[in-house]
């Protein structure tokens, strides 16, 4: 029997164009860019994580989103960090012995502002390092919204992650009277809400049901619960992306479970972990096969990955059928989708003042 391949590979491409048409009409349907470029704690691969370095780089690059953790002060301003601890970002240790092992809201804004979030990043990443990246400050979330709002030209929107928010009772509200405040609750598709915990999302969802929200997707405890039973804190093993490559959901009941729940509780899409080929720093289960992605789409649920930074795995992901991915890397991101980006990261942070 002959096999006409011509007609069954245009039935394929069409199908493919029909499934990418439907994403982008989901997305179009809460104002949000797709396929999406969402800088992961700002360009955060050339400039210190959740920086005014790396969050005014990703803006000029022309990334959709700048995306954030927050958490809160001591004396109750909303900051943005992304660990618990501030140790690894941070001069802490030094310059306040005994509490490097403190979490965040145990420090005033005024011991924030007083750490150095910058030099750590010269001494991780040498090859990367610039002396203006020392002494960089933590930002409060009002600093980043100057940041988005800063170019006329270029205004990202905000992904915003209440990050452990059951340590900060009665942040979803407070977070809502910053934003609202600030005029960022008015234009749709402006602000994107993240968060792994469920609770948060319906409580975000009750105060600002207007405004899409992302349910992000993990297996471990307290998440999606893992086939093999253990979770890494637990594994004893030392190798954490090796470790997370050979995860997966219980069973497929347990990850639709999760994305009914994401939908249930008011979510427009979900959030979920992707493994890097090359593994390493920030690879982790792989939850964007096609067959989970598609019901994800199913639901009527965008699809927004974390956190991928290689152009193999960019056109992975979108292959898969995602509809947008956290980086580390915008403009890395923005050259692979053919979107006009600054071609040298360097010359942008240079004109930047850095």
């Amino acid at each position: 029997m002959r096999i006409r391949v011509a007609p069954l590979l245009g039935l394929l491409l069409s199908t493919m164009d029909v499934r990418a048409d439907d994403s982008a009409a989901l997305a179009k349907a809460q104002s949000i860019p797709y396929p999406a470029v969402i800088a992961h704690r700002g360009a955060s691969f050339d400039a210190p994580e959740s920086t005014a370095a790396a969050y005014l780089l990703a803006r000029e690059l022309g990334a959709d989103y700048l995306e954030l953790d927050l958490q809160r002060s001591r004396d109750n301003v909303l900051v943005v960090v992304h660990d618990d601890v501030l140790a690894r970002t941070s001069d802490v240790a030094s310059r306040f012995p005994g509490r490097a092992g403190r979490p965040v809201s145990d420090f005033t804004l005024a011991e924030l502002k007083a750490l150095d979030a910058g030099s750590w990043f010269n001494q991780a990443y040498p090859q990367r390092a610039r002396a203006s990246f020392a002494g960089q400050q933590i930002l409060t979330l009002d600093e980043v919204i100057d940041i988005a709002e800063g170019n006329p030209e270029r205004q990202p929107g905000l992904y915003i992650e209440t990050k452990v928010p059951k340590q900060f009772p009665g942040i979803e509200r407070q977070l809502k009277a910053r934003l609202q405040a600030r005029g960022w609750l008015d234009r749709p598709g402006r602000v994107i809400l993240q968060t792994f915990d469920r609770d948060s999302l319906a409580l975000l969802h009750q105060e600002m049901p207007q405004v899409p929200k992302i349910l992000l997707l993990w297996v471990g405890k307290g998440s999606i619960e893992p086939k093999s039973g253990q979770d890494f804190a637990d594994s004893g093993e030392q190798d954490k992306a090796r470790f997370y490559a050979r995860q997966a959901p219980k069973d497929r009941e347990e990850l639709l479970r999760w994305l009914d729940a994401a939908k249930a509780g008011g979510a427009i899409g979900t959030g979920p972990s992707a493994q890097r080929s090359r593994l390493g720093e920030q690879s982790y289960t792989d939850l964007i096969q096609p067959w989970m992605n598609q019901a994800s789409h199913a639901r009527g649920l965008l699809v927004h990955a974390y956190t991928l930074d290689d152009r193999e795995d960019f056109a992975k992901a979108m292959d898969a059928g995602v509809d947008g991915i956290f980086t580390n890397r915008a403009g890395a991101l923005l050259r692979f989708y053919q979107r006009p980006a600054v071609a040298d990261e360097g010359q942008v942070l240079q004109a930047l003042g850095f």
